[in-house]
């Protein structure tokens, strides 16, 4: 199959069209998803499928998010604003696997701080967001659980592993206003949690659909499994 983006045009039409009919409803979300070539993110083998509503692989026992699950986790983001272009400052993306949900947010906010404990996936990574000309993500190697270990305040916060319980420092890394979006759970009984950090000492958790992730593991790895 041809890399050409022409070659994608229909397929990715289709998928814009079942997003919608999946009720994903800001536009802005999915005009992103329709400019960003998910295909790249993936080995050739999976080009065929790349635009079907489905994880693949991505090796290292990680997958790449189905298209419905980036789409209403970046809607969920920024759900508050109105405008488009980048209605957000800073975001943290925590477990960016291949860069395909740091790609998308890239379309919302000036700067995405992703984290990713597998160095592999953080090679692959930069070079499909350098591929794409996105020169707003930085990806780092590091332990999610320990946010961006350095003095940053977020706008956002995605997270794309699940943990038993969200941790309560990521909300200390949040402005006043800014969310967390993140599934939590055991493995088949995991639901999508958006906590919205309303003053510094109250915020307002929202629970809604059944997702699956993999787990939120601690610690930093060179590509094992």
């Amino acid at each position: 199959m041809s890399s050409s983006g022409f070659t994608f045009t229909r397929v990715k039409d289709q998928m814009i069209q079942q997003l919608l009919d999946m009720g994903i409803s800001d536009f802005r979300v999915l005009d992103a998803l329709s400019q960003v070539p998910r295909h790249i993110f993936l080995d050739q083998a999976f080009w065929s499928r790349a635009y079907e509503n489905r994880a693949l692989t991505i090796g290292y026992k990680q997958t790449i998010s189905q298209p419905y699950i980036v789409a209403r986790m970046t809607e969920h983001l920024i759900s508050h604003t109105s405008k488009r272009g980048k209605v957000l400052n800073k975001v943290l993306e925590i477990g960016s696997g291949c860069g395909y949900q740091s790609a998308v947010l890239s379309h919302f906010a000036n700067d995405v701080f992703a984290v990713e404990r597998i160095k592999p996936l953080v090679s692959k990574s930069r070079e499909n967001l350098s591929g794409l000309k996105i020169r707003n993500v930085i990806v780092k190697h590091a332990d999610g659980f320990n946010g961006w270990e350095e003095d940053l305040k977020f706008d956002g916060i995605i997270c794309a592993a699940a943990p038993r319980q969200y941790p309560e420092e990521l909300l200390e890394l949040l402005e006043i206003g800014g969310k967390l979006v993140i599934p939590v759970g055991l493995e088949g009984e995991q639901k999508l949690y958006v906590v919205t950090k309303k003053s510094e000492i109250a915020n307002e958790e929202m629970i809604y659909e059944e997702v699956a992730f993999v787990p939120m593991l601690p610690g930093v790895s060179n590509g094992e499994v």
